[in-house]
Order: C-alpha cells, then sequence, then structure tokens
C-alpha cells in the first residue's frame, strides 16, 4: 500500500471507509515517447488535467498534510556527476559483454499516477554511487509514487525528483538511502558516428526486466516531434537526436544507448508510434548522454530555469481543462466526453458530475452545474484535502483571478500558478455554480511533476 502523505494526501487505506466499491486494478502504461516527422501535425493527448499547476488531482476529506516532498533532496554537486570518457575506451566487445559493463548500473523504474488512475514503468541510469538517477522527464510525469530497483542488486528504493526539464525531456531522481551503487559508464556522445554499433537497453513493456536490443547508428543531430498519449504534455520537439535501428520499445525509455566500449552515449526517450499515418519502421531516438548530463548537472546544482524545475511544482488541488478557450461552457463542452465512460467504480462518488471531491480521475466527469460566467478557468472536479477542496472550491466553480491577476483560460491559471513554489499562500478568486463569488487564500503544496 502506497503512502501519499508526501504529497499532501492521505494513503488510498484512509479512503476505504467512505468507499462502497473496492478500487479497480489501476491503468499501466509504460514509458516511451512516439513520434512523428516534424513536418506532420503529433496527434494530441487526451482532454482533462489537473492543476497542481499543470494538471493532476487530489482526494479525500481529510486536512491535507505538509508535503515532505515540498523540498527537492539536497542536491549533490554537480561534480558529483560523471563527465563523458573519450569514446571508445573500454574492453567489451559483443552484445553480451556490453550488457554485462554496462547492465549493472541500470535501474527499473516504476512509477504511481494516483491522479491518472495509473502505473507506469521506465528505466534509469545510475550516475552517482549516492543514487542519482538519470532518466525521461516522461518516465517520472504526473506520478505520486516512485521506486526504483537497482539491478546489480535487486534492492528496490523510494525515489524522489531532485528536478527535471520538460522540453529536453530529461530528470534526475534521488534513491532514498542509497550508497555504494554501480553506475553506468558513460561514453562521450560527441564521438558517434553514423554506422556505429550500438545496444539498446531498457525495461522492455514494463516486465521488471533489462533486455538489450542490438543495432547502429542510423543518423545523428535529428530533430522529431514526439508525444506521450498518457501524459499531460501533448507534444514536444527535441533536437539533436541520435537515431538508432535498434529495436526500441515501451518501456525502454531512461535507458542506455551503449556503443561497442559498453558505455552510455545516449539515453532512450522515443520510438515509432502507433496511430499515425506515417510512421519509421524500427527507428528509435535517443538523448545524446553528453546533452543529458549537462541538464543533470544543472539539476544538481539546483539551478532552475525557464526550462528546468527544480524539485516539485505547485499543487492546488483541482482537475481542469486544457487550451486557451476563455469560455467555462466551452470547457465544459470539451471535457463532457473525456470522463466518466471508463467503467471504473470511484470513491465516494455517483459520477454524475455531483461528487463532492476525487481520489483519481476514474469517476471524472464534466460538472451538471457550471457557474454563470463568460470567463474564467472552469474547475472540472477537486482533488479530496487538496487546497482548493480546503478552502471549500467544488466542481462545477469558475476561477477568475489569482492574486489579483484575472484568469481566462486554463492554460492561463496555469501559468499564472506556476510561478510559485510549494509552500507558497495565493488569493484564489472563483464563482461557485450556485453564482457565490468567494476569494480565499490557499497554500499551494507540492503536486506530481509535470
Amino acid at each position: 500500500m502506497q503512502d501519499y502523505s508526501g504529497y499532501g494526501q492521505p494513503p488510498i487505506s484512509d479512503y476505504s471507509a467512505t468507499s462502497p466499491l473496492p478500487p479497480m486494478p489501476p491503468r499501466r502504461r509504460v514509458g516511451l515517447l512516439s513520434y512523428l516527422a516534424v513536418a506532420l501535425v503529433a496527434g494530441a493527448l487526451g482532454a482533462g488535467s489537473v492543476v497542481a499547476l499543470y494538471h493532476p488531482t487530489s482526494s479525500t476529506s481529510a486536512a491535507p498534510q505538509q508535503n515532505s516532498g515540498g523540498q527537492a533532496p539536497v542536491p549533490l554537486p554537480s561534480s558529483a556527476i560523471p563527465a563523458p570518457s573519450s569514446g571508445g575506451s573500454g574492453t567489451a566487445s559483443g552484445e553480451t559483454a556490453i550488457v554485462n559493463k554496462v547492465k549493472p548500473g541500470l535501474v527499473i523504474i516504476n512509477t504511481t499516477l494516483q491522479y491518472n488512475s495509473e502505473t507506469a514503468a521506465g528505466t534509469g541510469m545510475v550516475i552517482n554511487p549516492d543514487g542519482l538517477v538519470l532518466t525521461n522527464n516522461h518516465v517520472i510525469e504526473d506520478s505520486t509514487s516512485i521506486t526504483a530497483t537497482d539491478v546489480a542488486t535487486g534492492r528496490t528504493y523510494q525515489a524522489k525528483v531532485v528536478g527535471y526539464d520538460v522540453t529536453g525531456d530529461i530528470a534526475l531522481i534521488q534513491l532514498q538511502g542509497a550508497s555504494g551503487l554501480r553506475t553506468v559508464p558513460i561514453g562521450d556522445s560527441a564521438a558517434v558516428k553514423s554506422g556505429a554499433s550500438v545496444v539498446a537497453m531498457g525495461n522492455a513493456n514494463g516486465q521488471s526486466s533489462i533486455v538489450p536490443a542490438a543495432g547502429q547508428v542510423t543518423a545523428l543531430n535529428q530533430t522529431i516531434t514526439a508525444s506521450d498519449q498518457g501524459g499531460s504534455i501533448t507534444s514536444e520537439t527535441l533536437h539533436g537526436m541520435i537515431e538508432t535501428n535498434a529495436q526500441i520499445i515501451s518501456g525502454d525509455s531512461g535507458g542506455p544507448l551503449a556503443n561497442s566500449a559498453g558505455q552510455a552515449i545516449g539515453m532512450i526517450t522515443a520510438g515509432s508510434g502507433e496511430g499515425f499515418s506515417v510512421q519509421q519502421d524500427e527507428a528509435g531516438f535517443a538523448i545524446p548522454i553528453d546533452t543529458a548530463l549537462t541538464v543533470a548537472r544543472q539539476i544538481a546544482a539546483g539551478q532552475a530555469s525557464s526550462t528546468i524545475t527544480i524539485g516539485y511544482p505547485p499543487f492546488m488541488g483541482i482537475y481542469i481543462a486544457q487550451g486557451s478557450n476563455s469560455s467555462p461552457q466551452a470547457q465544459a463542452q470539451q471535457e463532457g466526453g473525456g470522463f466518466g465512460g471508463n467503467g471504473f467504480g470511484g470513491f465516494g462518488g455517483n459520477g454524475n458530475g455531483n461528487q463532492g471531491c476525487y481520489t483519481s480521475d476514474r469517476d471524472l466527469s464534466a460538472p451538471s452545474t457550471i457557474a454563470s460566467v463568460s470567463s474564467g478557468t472552469l474547475v472540472v472536479g477537486v482533488i479530496c484535502g487538496g487546497p482548493a477542496a480546503t478552502a471549500g472550491m467544488t466542481a462545477g466553480s469558475v476561477i477568475t483571478a489569482v492574486n489579483g491577476q484575472a484568469i481566462g483560460a486554463p492554460q492561463d491559471l496555469t501559468s499564472a500558478v506556476s510561478k510559485y513554489r510549494p509552500g507558497t499562500t495565493i488569493s484564489v478568486t472563483w464563482v461557485s455554480p450556485s453564482g457565490q463569488r468567494t476569494t480565499s487564500n490557499l497554500e499551494l503544496t507540492s503536486g506530481p511533476p509535470l
């Protein structure tokens, strides 16, 4: 039973007293971005979101606890992260030798996405003996709990997010209480040439084992548009990618693309997607390890930027729509078919849009009544025990201002709240479905990484 107290929520077991039905097994997805050529339009992801600040959900009527995840674990100095070695050194030769050299430095990552009613899986590379692990942002995106199993020892650790770069799809996590871990050998991605032999390794299909796939580098410095059909990000453009014909599949994300010397020269990130009209067969993409480690050093040094987030984002505890339409009525129509059709039993609700609060999106549906306001962000649902629920906000309310700044479309709310850190108190104005206007102070807690 996972404990979500670190995210300001009671553990799931606390919900059983008010739940007439046992929880259904969560949906499972395994990390891997799907891509399209940049000239094509990548398919948008599913509709609903939540606002931790970008889009998650919360739950339960108990008051939220202080989120211990609000601050990132004390990062190690950036000097603790290895620099690339001169390419070509090492003694590995052949797939088995390469795997034996690289595999002990890997971890199998499993995450719980409570607010999305999902679990997810991916791969990570240990880059410091004390448990700093490099992985993709989309592997830990929306996670409310992260565990990582060290392949070399079989020991499983709880992990916290040190920081992440959404635009570069790079994240750094810290295994709690880890020491003396084997690290992945690091190569020099600047020395990689097209045609070079490589071996991709990862937690293929989320089966909790590392599966190797041999191939060659087929192109360098590629630009792709990728999307994660289970995540909050509709699409992202990634530059400078290494392309390979090694068979890369879901779950491999965050794993190494290794050279013939048994060194990681890339971090597996994207593979052929399903449901698109144009695909490239057996093509996968990896972020050059030099690029990934440069970002990791910035994160470890606590250097936040316009693209790098340190620690966890602020969390209001509400579900909102996505997009730029400022009309709450239009937002409700957009979400009308997006929730409540998955057949899962919910916690303490009836699925008719009148539920008081939610523990996940399993029973989430568009509110049956919304505030009569021409502009603002519609609250599709509130998370039990979250800041918004504690302040008295309900589904169907429309948020019109944050700290006196007018709020229209959902993206306006996301932008306004994202300026603040967990623990900050903000003033929020909303109109209830009955027409009552309220301004209240909300203390932001820590939410799942975007």
